[in-house]
This record gives structure tokens, sequence and C-alpha cells, in this order.
């Protein structure tokens, strides 16, 4: 299906199954424990071995020597797979470093050998008896000591052009007569998901078989396929289920590959699950940034000149976080300017992380524009408002194809209370505590790309849909299950759901906020296509033909639905394909976010005491899962504020916190009441499904909340995120 005009009235809009708030189904077996993840397929593989991965104690050098003598002698050692004895291996597209690494050293615990033995435990004891020598070279470890140095990185569709100029943005800042010219600093994060990176591979012949923990299966099969030097029709990814990923699964790491290769070395499937230390290391995180903000208004507010440069790192050849992108499209101004530059560092991977650029980026141009609201005098909704732009700034022949921010806004500060705000920061207190409310804008690209799907009708009136799309906690079982129940007119429990499996039709799969609006719009194309073989079959008048309640209904005629799958059934096979819409049009999402803070005023300490997210995202398919990913999202947006960071240790270029008792995450005690208010919006631009995606906008924007709530508590401006103790306590209002 080619979807290359505005959608027109359609099947999805009857809402009968679309829009409800429904239990996700899936949600039984994840509760009682019968949803098996990647490393848990005992049933079909009863003799699978372990293996356990050593990670490289280095992070820039090479390996001098690797005695294995004692670790082969060891019990139940089946097999040990180097880069030595790996055979030829190639890097897959979407990997920056090797998988698997020697004799050169790119990262820290890059993994450099896997022990295979009957057990897990023989396979530790084992890997411990690896004896290693490194010759260590001189590492780019600090993101500031490298900035002088930093590139504009290449332009792809991810992230776009490393520098973009509207007007003349020097001259209009220097005759700006409200200036601001500040600098933001965000740190090192880990996905920190709870199941780990976890693969079982099994070869039969020449075919290669991966259970494994990915959100993108056709992405990892070609990598595998690349990496392994063999036909991708060779390899066949399986992922039904996925225990969080955030990005962080986005590609496949190193526990499949060495699964695949430790597999062909024992002659036996074998399990490889990253030990949590390794997965901060070994695997993804979202690199640090400094950001620079300049932004010159006139004294009544409006914005004139506003300029946002920002730096990250990454290994050669890698990505930029691109922080600066959303200020491209955020709020009006004539004159503009955004650079991106790119630090070559020796640190693990840097890569997506939920919401990339914008998720980070808005954590410095909240702030940025709180701040200019105070330097103008101007309440912070107020200044966003004014400056509100209903097309591309760059591009004003090019139309948002809906932008709701100044309603998020208004909605969010009646039912947030924002009108009992102080405007001067530490003015309210509750006993010990400073109170202080926080405002942030919500911004998050609409991303399109085909999706297809392959749905089957049987003897029974059983819909069945199957897409390698994946799920990653996110709902898509049930939003898919809704999408085909609407289309062809059955209850939802005549719908089965099969995802995750590479011999299924390519997906959109999960991530960039993409993976609901695209799978489910592709299970639509496939469904619109089953109609109309349905209609064919029972040789009823299509375009009038209605489907509903399991049956087909046309002409006078009303026909049971299975009757025209007979006894051999009926299948059907599409996708959606987008035209240039997405060019024509600006398509994003939008919200706005409200935080309110107690900072005790002895401590410092900082509790989040309510919040409310407003999104104006298109179709909301299923509110309640909706809801869920929002909260979500504001509770990691809570994490990134107050305590997330990889501590870096500078000079041996490694995160020292490592793992879950190191590196914090929010907790249940940390979140309190948290509200979700969705905007009642359809955008026919977007797809025909008229959604878009939530996931990620419920992230974007809440930092900057929780940090603009924490200076109004206090009157301490914090530019350096996580906001800690120590960057409040001497600065905290006096007591008296």
């Amino acid at each position: 299906m080619k979807f290359d005009t505005p959608a027109t009235t359609n099947p999805i809009d009857q809402l009968k199954v679309i829009g409800k708030p429904t239990d996700r189904i899936d949600g039984p077996a994840k509760t009682t424990g019968t949803a098996r993840y990647a490393y848990e397929r005992n049933a079909e593989l009863p003799r699978a071995a372990y293996g356990y991965v050593v990670g490289a104690g280095v992070a820039k050098g090479r390996i001098a020597s690797m005695d294995l003598g004692a670790a082969r002698a060891s019990p139940g050692v089946l097999a040990i797979v180097t880069a030595r004895n790996a055979g030829k291996l190639g890097k897959g597209d979407f990997n920056t470093a090797k998988l698997l690494a020697g004799p050169e050293i790119d990262h820290y615990h890059q993994a450099v050998a896997l022990v295979v033995a009957n057990t897990f435990e023989q396979a530790r004891a084992a890997a411990q008896l690896v004896r290693i020598e490194y010759t260590r070279a001189p590492g780019r470890f600090d993101l500031a000591a490298e900035m002088d140095a930093a590139q504009m990185p290449k332009a792809n569709d991810f992230t776009g052009p490393p520098e973009t100029k509207a007007g003349d943005f020097a001259a209009a800042f220097a005759a700006a007569p409200v200036q601001l010219d500040a600098r933001y600093a965000t740190p090192d994060e880990s996905h920190a998901m709870m199941e780990p990176h976890a693969s079982i591979a099994a070869w039969k012949g020449e075919k290669l078989t991966i259970w494994t923990s990915n959100q993108m299966i056709a992405w990892g099969a070609g990598d595998v396929a690349k990496t392994l030097g063999i036909p991708k029709a060779n390899v066949r990814l399986v992922s039904p289920f996925i225990g969080g990923g955030f990005g962080g699964k986005l590609f496949v790491r190193a526990d499949a590959l060495l699964a695949a290769l430790g597999a062909r070395a024992a002659r036996r499937p074998v399990k490889v699950a990253l030990q949590r230390p390794l997965m901060m290391n070994n695997t993804t995180h979202r690199p640090a940034t400094v950001q620079r903000i300049r932004m010159g208004a006139t004294r009544d507010g409006k914005i004139t000149a506003i300029a946002h440069e920002g730096w990250s790192g990454d290994l050669p050849n890698g990505q930029p976080e691109t922080a600066v992108n959303q200020t491209r499209l955020m709020y009006a101004g004539a004159n503009r300017l955004t650079t991106t530059r790119l630090a070559v560092l020796d640190l693990p991977e840097g890569n997506a992380m939920r919401a990339p650029g914008e998720a980070p980026g808005l954590m410095a141009l909240e702030i940025a524009m709180d701040e200019m609201a105070e330097k103008l005098g101007l309440d912070p909704i107020e200044f966003r408002v004014l400056n509100d732009t209903q097309v591309d700034p760059e591009k004003p022949e090019r139309p948002f194809s809906q932008r709701r921010l100044i309603e998020c806004m208004r909605t969010g500060a009646e039912r947030f209370g924002w009108s009992r705000r102080k405007p001067a920061p530490g003015q309210q207190r509750e006993g010990r505590w400073l109170v202080g409310m926080g405002v942030a804008a919500a911004f998050r690209n609409n991303l399109l790309t085909k999706s297809a799907a392959r749905v089957r009708l049987d003897s029974q009136g059983i819909v069945t849909v199957e897409t390698d799309m994946t799920d990653i906690g996110t709902g898509s079982y049930t939003i898919i299950a809704q999408t085909a129940a609407e289309t062809m007119g059955v209850p939802l429990d005549k719908v089965r759901v099969r995802l995750g499996d590479s011999a299924y039709p390519v997906s959109c799969g999960s991530g960039g906020q993409w993976g609901a609006n695209n799978s489910t719009a592709g299970v639509f194309a496939a469904c619109m296509k089953l109609r109309e073989a349905v209609v064919r079959k029972l040789g009823v008048a299509g375009p009038d033909a209605e489907f509903s309640d399991g049956m087909v209904r046309a002409g006078g005629r009303s026909v049971p639905l299975a009757q025209a799958a007979g006894a051999g059934g009926l299948v059907a096979e599409d996708g959606i394909e987008y035209g240039d819409l997405d060019k024509k049009y600006q398509q994003s999402t939008f919200g706005a976010h409200f935080v309110e803070v107690g900072v005790d005023a002895v401590t410092g300490e900082i509790r989040v005491r309510r919040m409310l997210a407003v999104c104006a995202a298109g179709r909301i398919l299923n509110p309640k899962a909706a809801r869920s990913q929002v909260i979500g999202a504001m509770t990691m947006g809570v994490g990134g504020a107050l305590m997330e960071e990889l501590a870096l240790d500078k000079r041996h270029g490694f995160f020292v916190n490592h793992d879950l008792a190191g590196y914090e995450v929010p907790v249940h005690a940390d979140i309190p009441h948290q509200e979700v208010i969705f905007m009642d919006e359809t955008d026919p631009i977007s797809s025909p499904m008229k959604a878009k995606g939530v996931g990620e906008l419920g992230i974007c924007g809440v930092a900057a909340a929780v940090a603009n709530a924490v200076y109004n508590a206090t009157g301490v401006r914090v530019r350096n995120y996580p906001i800690t103790l120590d960057k409040l306590l001497d600065r905290l209002p006096p007591l008296a």
C-alpha cells in the first residue's frame, strides 16, 4: 500500500477496538512466567551449553599474549573462541567496533574470548583462568579535552546535516537587547534494562538460528550474516519477547555473535548472556554532551537570534549525539545557527538511547528557555507561547502537519495549578522543604519507515498476523491485534499475533518512537489486501462491503467471514510504503511536562512530589498502553535529571559503576503521583492509522522540567546533569 496522500475515512476510524484502553494480550504470559525470553529456550534446546564472555582489561592497546591452557583443562570446557580461531569475521553495518576483538583493542570490556562449557558455573570458572597480557596504548577518554579537535560528522538520514543556518545569527545576537549565553552538560548514561543482552544459537548444517533479545530483526539478521560471511538467507533471528531495550538492543551485540561462534565450535547449541558488569562497557550507551546555547530577544520577548552548538564523542567512524536537532524546529526566530561536532574517543560505543538527540538536547534547551524568560520578566509558559511557530523555522514554506504545543502548555498549566507557582525562586516553604514548580516543552519527531505483515484467515474465522515487529515491553502485540480486529471486523479474541521472527515479513521494528504507527499501518495494509481477497471469494460488492462482528455484509447479503477462508484458508501480504508527505509537511509530536519538587533546605535532598505530562501525538491506539509508556518515560527522565551518570575513569577509559548497584536508576520510592493527558488528535498526514509515536515524547523535556523546578524551589541554577547534592549544598538559601 502506497501512502502518498492524506488519509481519508477508513475502517480504523470506526474506533470499535482501536482507541480503547485495552489490556495487553501478552500480559498473562508475562505475569505467569510462561513468556519465554531469549535465554529461556530450554524445551527446544535441552542440550544447550553455556558461554561466558571475557572482556578486555584495557581500553586501548593490543593483546600481547593469551594463555588458554588452564582454561581448556578446566572441568566441563567444550571450546574457547577467540579472534585467532574464529575464522575470518567481518563487521556489521550497525556496529562501530568489532564484536570480537583481537589483537587490537578498541574499548574496555570489548569481548576477546568466549569460554564454552557444559554448565554456566564451569564456563565462569574456566573464564577466570584465561591469562591475557596487554600492551597498553594511550587513549582519548575526556570529551572536554577533545572538543577543540572535534569535527563535523557526515550527514545521514538519522542525524541530518551537521550544521544549519538561517539569516545572520551573529549580527542579530549582537544587536539583541536581551541576551543569554550559557553552557550545559549531560553525562554518559546507560540503558540499564532489566533483561541483559542474551542469545542462544544453534546450527543445522549451514543454517543458523539465534534466539536473541533484539529490537530490529532484519537489521540484526543482516549484520550477523555479514559478520560471519554467510548468506542472509541462512540466518534466522527469533525475538518474540524482549525484557527492555531503550535502544540498547537496536543492533546485535557480542552475545549473539559469540553464541553463534561458540555453537559452531562446540557443535551444540550455546547460550550466552552478557554479565551485568559487561553491559555498561561492552554494549552501547548514551554519550555525554557539552552544549552551548545563545539566544537573543527583544524586550517584549520575541526571539530574534538562537544558536545551539553540541559536542559529543564516539569511536572512530561513530555517530554524534544530535542534541541540537530539536532546536531547528522548536521555536520561531529569523536568525538561526545549529552545529554538531563529533570528537574521537576511545570509549565504549555511543549510540541510540531512548529519544536520542531530543532527550539530551531538551535537557539544555528547556533550561535556557527558562533562563531567558526570567531575564525578560516573563512567565516561562508565556515566553514559549510567544515564540510558537506553525511552520518549520528553517523552511517557512513547510508547515507542521499538526502542532499543538500551546494547547499542551495551556491544558497542563490549568490541570497542574501553575497559577499557584511563585515566580521568584526560593519563596515557597513547607516546613524544612523548599517547594518549586518547573515546566518544559516536549518534542520528538514522527519518523516514517516502511513496514510489512502477513495475515491469514482460517476456517474458524481466526485472523493470524505475522510480522518481524518486536515488543520491547511497549504493547506491540496488543495494538497489532487491535488493528487486525478493527480492520477485519472480528473480536479481539479472534486475532492471533506472531512477532519477532526473521521468517516473517520485514517490519519497521522497535525504535525511534516509530514502532506503533508504522507497524500497525503495515498490518492495516495487509488486512485491507485480505479484505479484497475475501470479497472476491464471496462474490460480494467490494467497495460497499462491511466487515463487522465476524460477518461480511454487502448488497443485502450477510456471509460469515470464516466462509471465505474455506478449508485451505486465505493469506494476504502487504506493507506500508510512504510517499513524500513527510517532505511537504514537518511531522512531529509535542507535549508539556510539569513537575513539582521539594528540596530539603538543610541537606539539599530533592524529592519529586508530582508530575504531569500533556501529549499531542496523533491518534492514541491504546490509551492504557500509551499511558504506561509515558509514565515509564517520565520516570526515566527523573533518573536523567537527578541520578543517572556513568562515572568515567578518565585515566583508564572505562565506566566504573558498571552494574545496577553503582549505576542508580529511579525506584518506586522516588516516583510520586504521575498524571498523563492525551490531546484528542488525529494526523491524516502521518499514516492510515492517523497516529504517531509517544513512547519517547514522554522523556523529552522531563529532566529540564525537574531542573527548572529545583531552581524555582532554591534559586540554584544547575546546568550540569545530574543535579546532585554537591551542586546545591553550598548555594542553598539561608535557613532563617
